[in-house]
């Protein structure tokens, strides 16, 4: 499992990627798009920003995996969404948009969790590696959210 030190290189070195390349590379990594998210931090109260991969969409709503690359705790940014459902989100470097983040119910995680790890076996992989089931998280457009998601955006869509 990755530790703190070594998840927060990684995402220092996404963000000068896509710094140094003023946005246009650093949106995509192996096949799936990447989001920003950004959520209230639970005990600081303060805006905290990371960048996550969405392997699916299920209608509206993308997807991505609380998985911390198989480590036994939750990411932070899950627990604070947990907490405080009201996020906001980046896709492809556009303008940010409110959203609301919903934990996928057993039905929701049973169907979508199949679909994501015959894509991207990686996750699969998290998941031996940790004995908490690794949640999934819908975050769908708020219903006061600006704009709005149009296709072509790069995701897998989730039949069903």
């Amino acid at each position: 499992m990755p530790s703190t030190r070594a998840l927060r290189l990684m995402e220092s070195s996404h963000r000068l990627l896509q710094k140094l390349t003023r946005g246009r590379a650093g949106w995509n990594v192996a096949g799936m798009p990447v989001v920003e998210l950004t959520t209230i931090g639970r005990r600081s109260g303060e805006r905290r920003a990371t960048m996550l991969t969405s392997p699916v969409k299920d209608g509206d709503a993308l997807v991505v995996v609380a998985s911390r690359g198989g480590d036994d705790r939750h990411p932070a940014w899950f627990l604070n969404l947990r907490d405080d459902p009201n996020v906001e989100v980046v896709v492809e470097g556009r303008p940010s948009i409110a959203m609301i983040a919903r934990i996928a119910n057993a039905e929701q995680r049973s169907r979508l969790w199949p679909l994501i790890t015959a894509k991207y076996a990686n996750y699969a992989g998290y998941q031996r590696k940790t004995e908490r089931e690794i949640p999934l998280v819908l975050l769908e457009p708020s219903p006061n959210a600006r704009g709005g998601h149009g296709g072509g955006d790069g995701h897998e869509r989730a039949s069903g």
